[in-house]
């Protein structure tokens, strides 16, 4: 037996002999990987570097499975861009970053110890501008991506909202947030929906009043998973089963 083949089967045996020893997710993980290299990409790996100020999670379920590949690498060196850019600030503690199926979720908390508006106003401090407007010179640099921006609130008064209902409050803010992100470089085609959602959203695992549901969410949506969503929504309207409700 020639060296290069006796060399070549030691690798083989030593790679057998590893994957013998991996868990389940692991080996699921190589297996995918060899079936197809390019949908390995969207699933298990959410692509960014963790530390204990920003958490990355990835949601297995969701209504769009057929990513680019292309797309979703994109997404990822754009998530690692910004959590470069927002660790130049030591005391940012505010910002969740989460790879879905969907696209980027870009979560960013008014923390009462570092908020990002004033007390119960639309008003940006100086930190979130400094947060929204770094966001904005990374998201500018993907023209491609759509925005999505969303209000939330928790259920408790926050202090100052006397002047704002929980609707209101919400829909401000998700609106103020956008205008920044439009005055820092953001074309105004990219953002397709500006919502208040009050307090009827929560965080996932966190009680209704909890102060980590006063935020503001950026989702940026890969172009398959808003393809996706108009071409449901043309088969719904378009289905013969299809109601309307009268007003």
């Amino acid at each position: 037996m020639a060296y290069a083949d006796f060399v070549t089967a030691m690798m083989a045996l030593f790679l057998c002999l590893w994957l013998a020893s991996q868990d389940v997710k692991i080996k699921e993980a190589v297996e995918r990987a060899f079936r197809n290299p390019f949908s390995s990409v969207t699933k298990e790996s959410v692509g960014l570097i963790p530390n204990k100020d920003m958490s990355a999670t990835f949601q297995q379920q969701g209504h769009f499975q057929s990513v680019s590949a292309v797309e979703m690498e994109t997404m990822r060196h754009l998530s690692e861009d910004l959590s470069k850019l927002l660790r130049q600030n030591e005391d940012v503690t505010t910002i969740r970053i989460a790879l879905t199926p969907e696209g980027l979720n870009i979560d960013i908390f008014d923390k009462a110890q570092k908020p990002i508006f004033q007390p119960g106003t639309p008003t940006f401090t100086d930190y979130g501008s400094w947060v929204f407007s770094t966001l904005a010179w990374e998201i500018s640099r993907y023209p491609t991506f759509h925005v999505e921006i969303e209000g939330h609130t928790e259920s408790k008064t926050d202090p100052g909202t006397q002047e704002h209902d929980k609707w209101d409050l919400s829909t401000e803010r998700a609106n103020a947030a956008r205008r920044i992100l439009t005055d820092s470089g953001v074309a105004d085609r990219q953002v397709f929906k500006v919502s208040g959602f009050a307090d009827t959203a929560p965080m996932a695992g966190y009680p209704p009043d909890a102060e980590i549901n006063r935020r503001v969410t950026v989702l940026l949506k890969l172009k398959e998973s808003v393809d996706a969503l108009s071409d449901q929504n043309e088969a719904a309207n378009s289905s013969p089963n299809a109601t309307t409700t009268p007003q």
